[in-house]
């Protein structure tokens, strides 16, 4: 599957500011999808709906409110127009504050942008990465148990159905203990079916325990 690319979400009311950022974006496959918003709506922001914000914050009275309702959602941005902030502001993540000349801010922020969305699509990698890897010792680990269950299992069984055929073998027995036995038999049997094909569900987790480990090696590299 295709991964998903990355959203940019540009804050402002002047569309000459999101034209200018999306002309200067750095043209490269990795190119992130672009969605506008007027700032006059930034207190509705959701986290889950871009990865970087970019926000005009060149009038003063609208800095504040873009910066608290930025904050709020945990995702890396950088405001443009502001005195250069060394700190960021408080909360998961931070908020970079740069001042630059008008005619260098849109190259600025495309180099930029795609610095923080490479660093945040490397973190991401990582933790599918680790995701991966435990549920592939999950996987070894129940493998591992069905193996061991499936001998103990089957010799139990084995015994059980040794017993019943005899007892079937047994004459002037009641009619209702040679159906008892005959039931016995029967599920024994089943049983014994059953956990005859943990040998090909062993088969099967050693089979996606490999795909997990392609993948643990392809999200790795990626992330190089």
């Amino acid at each position: 599957m295709k991964p998903t690319r990355p959203t940019v979400l540009i804050l402002s009311s002047d569309p000459a500011f999101a034209r200018e950022i999306t002309a200067h974006w750095p043209p490269d496959a990795e190119r992130p999808e672009f969605v506008v918003f007027g700032q006059d709506v930034c207190n509705d922001l959701q986290g889950d709906i871009f990865d970087l914000a970019i926000a005009d914050a060149r009038l003063e009275d609208k800095r504040e409110n873009l910066k608290r309702a930025i904050a709020a959602t945990g995702k890396p941005a950088f405001l443009a127009g502001c005195a250069i902030s060394p700190q960021p502001l408080s909360g998961n993540s931070p908020i970079l504050e740069l001042s630059c000349e008008p005619e260098s801010w849109p190259t600025i922020a495309g180099l930029l942008g795609r610095e923080i969305l490479g660093r945040t699509q490397a973190e991401s990698r990582a933790r599918e990465a680790e995701r991966l890897c435990a549920a592939a010792q999950a996987e070894a680990t129940l493998g591992r148990f069905m193996a061991e269950m499936r001998h103990n299992v089957n010799n139990a069984l084995t015994s059980i159905l040794g017993n019943a055929e005899l007892l079937l073998l047994e004459s002037g027995l009641p009619g209702h203990v040679m159906a008892q036995a005959d039931t016995i038999r029967n599920m024994a049997l089943r049983l014994h079916e059953v956990f005859q094909r943990f040998s090909s569900i062993e088969k099967e987790l050693t089979v996606i325990a490999r795909e997990s480990d392609k993948q643990i090696t392809r999200a790795a590299a990626g992330g190089i």
